[in-house]
């Protein structure tokens, strides 16, 4: 595929790793990429602040979008998308793919990144793949996987029991258009738990896309690390493979069309998440997506239908910043750059009634 498929960004990212250079968060709060499963803290020392011209020529410049020459997007969409999302209160990774031009622009797009909720995703696909090759059906019955309260890191895995049974398609659902996580669980114990996702990402071509605890665990363990301040691996993804994700699922690629619409059609129907990509979009405009958060961190993935039919597939996460509401302004603030940065021709600030503060 081309765009975010091919090899320049991970390149970029792993020269830079090699030679101890630092990505760009590093460069602007301290941070080091964390291996093994580890996490790295943060370091205090900050270096002295770049123009855009500074960075996109310096050493590091290439992480910002290294299509440039191939897929050649405006220089303001790339100097605007830069200035919306600096790394001066956190992390933020950004990543657009245009599926019918093939242009991309990021921002750390081939750094990790914590997903949160937006992983559920992959495990529907997982389970949907499933039932395309007639392990399962939507319509078998699952139970509610309901967490049993437990000290934080007093087990592996967080101890849960078995609720309301629902049919799979149901289930499916309530993960996606309103993240539930009894839900999630419940799929995720069918399909065999995160290493049979992680099988179902690697078959996708998705190398650094990895999940590691089902969610009653990873919600349990939250404040093990302050995300806005380290980089752990674990449960993570470059967004550049979550656009990956989302664009082949769109583009029907791994799953049959009855399923792809199941799951693309249920990240239109997500009701959380209104203050993030969504109040970042004209009215009317049609879109789809999947929140997620988790300590100090948020994020909102999806595609997007342009005015001339194009569909353009964002992934934003965003960690640190003051508070909660000031995360979901930012998504919102870097969805509407890309918005206007993809359309042509370049969109007017159009009335947005869509800004309503939520949580989630």
């Amino acid at each position: 595929m081309k765009g975010l498929s091919s090899h320049h960004l991970r390149r970029a990212g792993a020269v830079i790793r090699r030679y101890g250079v630092g990505f760009l968060a590093a460069s602007a709060l301290g941070f080091a990429p964390a291996a093994h499963g580890q996490s790295i803290p943060a370091q205090s020392q900050h270096p002295q602040a770049q123009s855009f011209e500074e960075f996109l020529n310096g050493p590091e410049g290439a992480i910002l979008d290294s299509h440039r020459a191939q897929d050649p997007v405006p220089d303001n969409f790339r100097r605007k998308l830069f200035a919306v999302a600096p790394q001066s209160q956190g992390r933020i990774g950004v990543a657009a793919l245009d599926l019918t031009t093939g242009q991309t622009v990021s921002i750390e797009g081939d750094e990790p990144f914590p997903m949160a909720s937006t992983s559920k995703i992959a495990i529907a696909a997982t389970f949907l793949a499933g039932v395309d090759a007639g392990k399962y059906s939507l319509f078998d019955r699952y139970p509610l996987m309901v967490p049993v309260a437990s000290e934080p890191f007093s087990s592996k895995v967080a101890p849960v029991r078995a609720g309301q049974t629902m049919t799979a398609e149901t289930l499916i659902e309530r993960m996606i258009t309103r993240s539930d996580n009894q839900a999630t669980d419940a799929l995720l114990a069918v399909v065999g738990g995160p290493q049979a996702v992680n099988a179902w990402a690697r078959k996708a071509g998705l190398n650094r896309f990895r999940i590691d605890r089902d969610i009653a665990t990873l919600v349990r363990d939250r404040w093990e690390f302050d995300l806005s301040r380290h980089v752990d691996v674990r449960d993570s993804t470059p967004p550049e493979e979550m656009v990956e994700l989302i664009a082949g699922l769109h583009q029907g690629k791994w799953l049959s069309p009855a399923s792809r619409g199941l799951l693309i059609g249920a990240m239109t129907r997500t009701v959380t998440g209104s203050s993030r990509i969504k109040a970042g979009l004209p009215s009317g405009v049609t879109f789809g997506h999947k929140t997620g958060t988790l300590n100090k961190t948020a994020s909102d993935v999806g595609f997007v239908t342009m005015p001339d039919g194009r569909v353009v597939v964002m992934a934003i996460y965003v960690t640190g910043q003051s508070g909660p509401a000031a995360r979901n302004a930012k998504i919102a603030e870097i969805t509407r750059t890309i918005y206007n940065g993809f359309s042509v021709p370049p969109a007017r600030h159009a009335s947005n009634d869509n800004a309503v503060y939520a949580s989630n």
